[in-house]
């Protein structure tokens, strides 16, 4: 079972949820930035209360299950459509996730941001960049192939977000790669 807590964005906040877990004898297996991994399947109801009142004295919240699913639910469609769909949807990534969850895009927009506090065009960038990657460490496809698959406008407009976010151009990530191996050879 997973848990969301609003506002854990730092080491001390991480800290402040571990020890109000062990105070109140709630087991888990992993603290992230925002999530808990709950060992038992379901938390009392006078545990949780507890812990919502400990939380809130250190400014931290304890989010609502609806809202975490919800959320979790973007995340599994983004990952689903980068990652493993043949072609992206052919409407907007807006209206896709909407018609998909039935809610207003600009609900799920913010109600993701407030989670995650990253935006859902920032978590798509993340995770087409992550497989534009994959993509060309397999060395299988040209950039315009990628470009394309990845339904980028242009190879200009990939190249910019693969650099904004990994600080390399695809091209320079490429020969980085086949650098390594040169020396990874060389030490055989």
């Amino acid at each position: 079972m997973k848990i969301h807590v609003k506002h854990m964005v730092s080491l001390r906040c991480k800290l402040v949820v571990k020890d109000a877990l062990n105070s109140l004898g709630i087991k888990f297996s992993c603290l992230d930035l925002g999530e808990i991994k709950i060992i038992d399947d379901d938390i009392p109801l006078q545990k949780r209360e507890e812990l919502k009142k400990i939380l809130n004295r250190s400014g931290l919240e304890l989010m609502d299950e609806k809202k975490s699913t919800i959320v979790e639910r973007i995340k599994n469609i983004i990952v689903e459509m980068v990652h493993y769909s043949e072609e992206p949807p052919r409407e907007k990534i807006s209206i896709h996730l909407s018609n998909k969850l039935n809610h207003n895009y600009t609900y799920l927009s913010n109600l993701f941001k407030e989670i995650t506090g990253v935006t859902i065009q920032h978590f798509i960038v993340l995770h087409k960049i992550e497989k534009a990657k994959e993509l060309i460490l397999y060395d299988e496809l040209t950039l315009n192939e990628i470009t394309h698959l990845l339904n980028y406008s242009s190879v200009a407009h990939l190249s910019s977000q693969f650099k904004q976010v990994t600080g390399l151009t695809p091209t320079h990530f490429k020969n980085l790669k086949k650098f390594k191996k040169r020396i990874m050879l060389e030490k055989l």
